[in-house]
């Protein structure tokens, strides 16, 4: 800075400004200026005042912003419990005690550390029951403690694709995925809305496995059992635990085209049926009542198709603990438990309404009966003798098959196999669609009959005021004189029948 000729600094000489003047002005120029710069000064105190005021504006909308999103979260957190709600909207077969809610938490615990459990613990766990509310996790947990159990890759194993790539994918499948919504669970409030949330995800899991797993794409019976998992899991998780229940537990085999899995299956349960209840079995027999006819949609739904949820969600608990063979432990157990009601169906028509309907229509007590006798039972071995004897039984028909007749004959034989085959699943759909059909009309007679109900007190009450009114028009009659009452019937008659009196009127001369 340069000095006056006084010695002080130029700045000492003038009024204080925010900003210090530069070299280039002149002294008189500055202390000229003085009002202009407290003007100056004012102004920039305004502008502090309108920057401090955005910025409380900008705070105030920020939080705002903030308030708003966690309402959202908490909406969400609101439509998803109610979401869950209707989820698991069925009644449970058998309680929880509060020992059992304690022992199960542990247990997932573990499951996030990928720690091995005691099978004889997690079994006694699962025999004293488990919560709805936990049930999908405690699923998910059954399926690690699998894995875990069995490190050995298996010979099927699913291609590596995310469940979000394959949603972008197209699907052959799509027309058959679409006309089984609406016949999954068409009475449960979360698949009941056509094309609503539940139809949706069912929908999207349905497309998605059917791309992942080429050779079995889709086939019926695959809705209920995927319609079960998403009932108590979220898409991604109910995908997972469908990969899990086909592959490592091999149920995909039954779906295969084939369908030579389900044709064993039906030997083992008859097999079963001639060791273990011997007159149930001839009696079945005798009326020409083979496996397939009812129990096909037992294994092919996992029981999903025609029993209580409740009851269906106990027997997925064990399967994901034991494996496809619950499957025959539960069949046989519903058989043994009926057999004396089954006895006294006469002829083919009976039993097999009593098997399709009225075996379905247990109570809760029959229910946990049976759940505890698949629980106490072992067939294992017996089963894999079975399987063994009809793949022996297999080869000698063929070696027979062979030597009798020649490779046209074979040939006709497969072809009406396999026609025999395709006539049997389409038997099973119409059978399918006529239960659904079923339902969906007892529905619409419910509604009819309140209807009805309503109209019948809706004709009550209208009667009821008719005869108060034509009281009150007698009374009326009583009250009036007699002229008076003759020229108001004779309004009444010109005002009811006017167009008469007027075409009269028009046919005089």
């Amino acid at each position: 800075m340069q000095q006056q000729k006084d010695g002080l600094d130029r700045t000492e000489l003038l009024p204080l400004s925010p900003l210090s003047p530069t070299m280039e002005e002149e002294p008189l120029i500055i202390f000229l200026s003085g009002d202009e710069d407290t003007e100056k000064v004012e102004e920039k105190k305004k502008s502090k005042e309108l920057k401090s005021l955005w910025k409380k504006a900008i705070h105030q909308q920020i939080l705002l912003l903030r308030m708003e999103k966690e309402n959202q979260k908490l909406e969400a957190r609101r439509d998803e419990l109610q979401s869950r709600k209707v989820k698991l909207d069925y009644e449970e077969v058998g309680t929880c005690q509060k020992e059992v809610l304690i022992a199960w938490d542990k247990k997932l615990l573990n499951c996030r550390t990928k720690i091995r459990c005691d099978m004889e613990d997690i079994h006694t766990s699962l025999k004293e029951g488990v919560p709805k509310s936990r049930r999908g996790e405690i699923w998910q947990f059954l399926a690690l403690q699998y894995r875990l159990r069995h490190r050995l890759p298996n010979k099927h194993q699913p291609p590596d694709t995310s469940y979000k790539e394959l949603l972008k994918q197209l699907t052959a499948q799509q027309h058959a995925i679409l006309v089984d919504l609406g016949r999954t669970f068409p009475t449960h409030p979360y698949f009941s809305v056509q094309l609503g949330a539940g139809q949706l995800s069912l929908f999207n899991l349905l497309k998605a496995y059917s791309l992942l797993d080429k050779e079995v794409g889709y086939c019926q019976g695959i809705s209920f059992v995927a319609g079960v998992l998403l009932l108590h899991m979220s898409e991604e998780q109910a995908f997972e635990m469908l990969k899990f229940l086909m592959y490592d537990l091999g149920f995909r085999k039954q779906y295969r085209p084939d369908m030579m899995s389900l044709q064993i299956q039906m030997y083992q349960l008859s097999r079963l049926l001639h060791d273990y209840h011997r007159e149930l079995y001839n009696h079945l027999e005798e009326n020409e009542i083979s496996p397939s006819l009812y129990a096909a949609p037992w294994f092919l739904t996992l029981f999903a198709s025609q029993f209580p949820l409740g009851f269906v969600a106990r027997v997925f608990d064990i399967i994901f603990l034991q494996g496809t063979e619950v499957i025959f432990k539960v069949a046989l157990s519903l058989l043994s438990s009926q057999e004396a009601l089954i006895m006294e169906c006469e002829n083919f028509e009976n039993i097999v309404e009593f098997l399709k309907s009225t075996l379905p229509d247990m109570n809760t007590t029959e229910m946990e009966k049976i759940i505890t006798q698949v629980f106490e039972m072992d067939i294992s071995k017996q089963l894999h003798a079975y399987e063994v004897e009809y793949h022996v039984l297999q080869d000698e028909l063929l070696e027979s098959s062979y030597a009798c007749e020649d490779s046209e004959s074979l040939e006709k034989l497969e072809r009406a196999n396999n026609q025999l085959k395709r006539q049997n699943m389409d038997l099973l759909e119409k059978l399918q669609v006529a239960h659904a059909k079923i339902q969906a009309l007892e529905s619409n007679l419910e509604t009819l009959l309140t209807r009805e109900t309503k109209m019948k007190a809706l004709i009550r009450t209208l009667e009821q005021e008719k005869m108060a009114y034509q009281k009150t028009v007698e009374q009326i009659r009583k009250l009036l004189p007699a002229d008076v009452l003759a020229n108001c019937e004779l309004m009444l008659r010109d005002l009811t029948h006017p167009t008469n009196d007027k075409a009269k009127a028009g046919n005089k001369p």
